[in-house]
């Protein structure tokens, strides 16, 4: 079946997909949309990866099998998110542009309920509906399922992982008995097979590359970095191709805000969508990434179930999911509708196992890839202002500018002027981050490669980066460290940069003068019975020292940011 009309659609929803530009039905729309029609009251399973047609495949049998006369609701569709049950809703009215008597509402949380019962007051035979704004509107009576024939599960397993199992269960028994499940859904975990089994009687199941989790236009990539140079790896992905657009994932909402904050001052073009935001301020961020105002959004999971944009040609893994299943989820957000995308993954050393299980479960291959270095970057950022140059329109007066031109400056040869062009240019363009970042950002999996780049001599013209065992959880702040950091050592605080306070270690680098011996300066110092611990840091342990104690005016690690600058200690002085 090559064609729409062959499914058993009716000649003007036929119309109006030609009209919408729908050529070709996706392999989950062929084998479901037939079956739904000629066994409508049967319930039903689709399996098939995220972005691959479901809507339309569960949306436009639904059309043809509504009463258009009745005015009561006949059709539910549970969807885990306000954004995607917006997505469904707006799809299917799409469809029932020739419908005239046929209406379809959406409803969820986060906004006015008074505006939603009274458009349901309407005829409505379509209701798309997040689930717990769906069960306040039944204890409202703003609606009534006794009619529904037809309940439809979307992103059953999404929905499912944030909580709604109660609320299905709730929803599901308001419905009349003889009422068709269309349960749709990228993957099958244990609880899906619950609901069948409570629910459904001989479901029709359709499976799309069942033997594949993943979709073949997702090329699957890693590399792997130190935790610590995760985000200035991304940084190259962006800088070597500017046309990226995409998604990145992030482990939890304070990580995902703080990233998309160090991004922006870098000068990225990216924001961050988490669940602390409000629902204002989650719509603004997604209509901003639409319009292509940004390159990257930075989301947690949760956050961004639902989303669907339309040309993304990355996927990024700041962190890999713990459940294997949500990677099948993120990655499906890019190559879409025919169209080719990457999920790169940023890993650290002592992560390969991740890959191979990923690799094993989902039954694809990734590719290991190379962060870009300095030299690559450069060259990108030059291309990119060249074809910026190429493509720029010559202004009408510009002949009248050169006459008034200094001469020098017009006797110049061509390959002269392109010289200096590029000697300008070079001026401002940073490769080396925000100080001292090193060239190769790449690793290697496995003990034996960490303890070979441990041990490998350190590069004399750069500056190091130490790791001391206080964090946020000590109540540390970067000017806390700073200060007992050059008190320690005994050296200027401008030879202290890039400080990274993490919850219960810190991270910064030391100017290449005085790294040697730097970290030998906290033998054996102690805090309130505390051992400080600083060494280089190559992603392993720190090393053991013997203790000393230090006078760190009567505070300890637990009060460094509760400090005056005034109550530190003038010198150092350690006690046996």
């Amino acid at each position: 079946m090559n064609y729409f009309s062959e499914l058993g659609l009716s000649q003007t929803i036929c119309e109006v997909l030609e009209q919408l530009g729908f050529e070709k039905p996706t392999p989950i729309q062929e084998q479901a949309i037939p079956l739904l029609l000629q066994h409508h009251t049967t319930d039903f399973i689709g399996l098939a990866q995220t972005g691959t047609g479901k809507t339309a495949a569960f949306g436009l049998p639904l059309i043809e099998l509504m009463n258009e006369d009745q005015k009561t609701t006949q059709a539910i569709i549970m969807s885990p998110t306000r954004e995607l049950g917006q997505q469904t809703a707006k799809q299917i009215d799409e469809f029932v542009v020739r419908h005239k008597k046929l209406n379809v509402e959406v409803v969820y949380g986060g906004v006015d309920i008074t505006r939603q019962i009274k458009a349901l007051k309407k005829p409505t035979q379509i209701v798309v509906a997040t689930p717990g704004r769906l069960i306040d509107l039944m204890k409202r009576k703003a609606i009534s399922l006794s009619d529904v024939k037809y309940v439809v599960l979307d992103e059953a397993d999404e929905m499912l992982n944030m909580g709604f199992k109660e609320d299905i269960d709730e929803i599901i028994s308001h419905t009349q008995e003889d009422r068709a499940i269309w349960l749709f859904s990228a993957t099958m975990p244990r609880e899906i097979r619950g609901i069948i089994d409570k629910y459904m009687s001989n479901p029709h199941e359709v499976s799309v590359d069942a033997g594949q989790k993943s979709n073949k236009d997702i090329s699957h990539e890693y590399v792997v970095t130190k935790s610590a140079n995760k985000l200035a790896a991304v940084r190259r992905f962006l800088d070597i191709q500017p046309d990226m657009r995409g998604i990145m994932f992030c482990r939890t909402k304070r990580e995902t805000q703080e990233i998309a904050d160090q991004f922006s001052t870098w000068g990225y073009g990216v924001e961050a969508l988490h669940g602390d935001l409000s629902q204002n301020q989650r719509d603004a961020v997604m209509k901003r990434f639409k319009s292509r105002s940004m390159q990257l959004l930075i989301a947690t999971d949760v956050a961004a179930r639902g989303i669907d944009v339309n040309d993304l040609t990355h996927v990024f893994h700041h962190t890999l999911p713990d459940q294997l299943d949500s990677y099948t989820h993120r990655s499906g957000r890019t190559g879409r509708a025919g169209k080719k995308g990457i999920s790169l993954a940023f890993i650290n050393p002592r992560e390969g196992r991740k890959i191979k299980d990923l690799e094993r479960k989902i039954k694809v291959n990734f590719e290991l890839v190379e962060v870009p270095n300095k030299k690559q970057m450069k060259y990108s950022r030059l291309n990119h202002w060249s074809k910026l140059i190429l493509q720029t329109k010559v202004a009408q007066d510009v002949e009248e500018i050169i006459a008034n031109l200094d001469q020098d400056l017009v006797n110049l040869s061509q390959k002269e002027l392109l010289e200096r062009l590029i000697t300008l240019q070079l001026d401002h363009l940073s490769t080396d981050g925000a100080g001292g970042e090193p060239n190769d950002l790449n690793e290697e999996t496995g003990q034996a490669q960490r303890n070979e780049e441990r041990n490998k001599p350190s590069d004399p013209n750069a500056d190091q980066r130490f790791f001391i065992n206080v964090g946020e959880i000590d109540g540390v702040t970067k000017a806390d460290l700073i200060h007992f950091v050059t008190d320690v050592a005994n050296i200027d605080s401008k030879k202290i940069n890039q400080v990274d306070v993490k919850k219960n270690c810190s991270f910064f680098y030391v100017d290449k003068a005085e790294k040697k011996g730097f970290a030998e300066k906290f033998d054996g110092i102690m805090v309130n019975e505390r051992a400080i611990r600083v060494n280089e840091d190559h992603d392993g342990p720190p090393q053991r020292r013997p203790r000393k104690e230090f006078n760190h005016g009567g505070g300890g690690a637990s009060n460094f940011g509760r400090k005056r600058r005034n109550d530190r200690p003038k010198s150092r002085s350690r006690r046996r």
